[in-house]
Formats: C-alpha cells, sequence, structure tokens
C-alpha cells in the first residue's frame, strides 16, 4: 500500500462502523422502550465496543426500576461484546458475528434497533457520543 492510500473501509482517514441501540421494552405489547445502551462495530478494526447505561442513569432518565434479570442480560451483552471468555461460546465468536447475533431482532424485554452506519476518526469518541445523544 502507497504512503497515502487509505486502508480498506476508510474515507480521509474515517473508519467506518455499524451502530445499534439497545433497548428495554417493559410492555412488549406497547411497543414501547427506553434506549439503555449502544454497540459499535468497526469491520476494518474488527473492534466491537458496547457502552451500557447503568441502573442509576436509566432510572433518571425513565424512572423504569431495571429488574435483575434484565441486568444480567446487559452485563452479559457487554461481557460478549468484550469478547470476555468466561461469557461463554458466543463471546469466542469473532467481533462481526458477535455483533450480529447481539443484534439479530428480537421480541423481548431486551431489543436493539436496526443497525445503522457511519463514519469516525475516534471510535471511543463516537461510541461516547452516540451513547450521550441516544441514552443520554
Amino acid at each position: 500500500m502507497s504512503r497515502n492510500a487509505q486502508p480498506p473501509g476508510t474515507r480521509s482517514g474515517r473508519i467506518r462502523f455499524d451502530w445499534s441501540v439497545l433497548r428495554v421494552v417493559p410492555k412488549v405489547h406497547r411497543e414501547e422502550f427506553v434506549n439503555v445502551g449502544v454497540l459499535l462495530f468497526a469491520p476494518t478494526e474488527e473492534q466491537l465496543l458496547a457502552r451500557i447505561a447503568d441502573d442509576a442513569h436509566i432510572a433518571a432518565r425513565s424512572q423504569l426500576a431495571v429488574p435483575p434479570s434484565v441486568r444480567h442480560q446487559l452485563d452479559a451483552i457487554r461481557r460478549i461484546a468484550a469478547g470476555d471468555e468466561d461469557a461463554g461460546p458466543i463471546a469466542a465468536m469473532s467481533p462481526s458475528r458477535r455483533f450480529h447475533w447481539l443484534t439479530a431482532p428480537r421480541s423481548a424485554v431486551l431489543q436493539s434497533s436496526p443497525v445503522r452506519v457511519g463514519l469516525s476518526h475516534d471510535l471511543d469518541e463516537t461510541l461516547e457520543r452516540l451513547f450521550q445523544e441516544q441514552c443520554g
């Protein structure tokens, strides 16, 4: 690759990423939800990041008391995204497969939004910005 060439998936030094919002849906039949986290996956970097709100943040924003079973699921998502070897077989998958498994549509109390695409110079900063915009 020449000195001025951009790595695949970048444009002007920016990294392409996919992202999705994690939602708690307390009453699935009413389709009401509270945004509680963000997943961000950068294919060219093979990097999967997660930012998930703590219970106090969720309660302050929505007055929703997070049941222990949902907190357990949110913690599992964070650990799977990080590739924690103690988080089970899904955490051992590639970042791409983990992201797609975590964002697969489901009809449950914990769901993800449709996947969106973006460009970033700094993935950590972008994750925090998306979290503040979507869950702040």
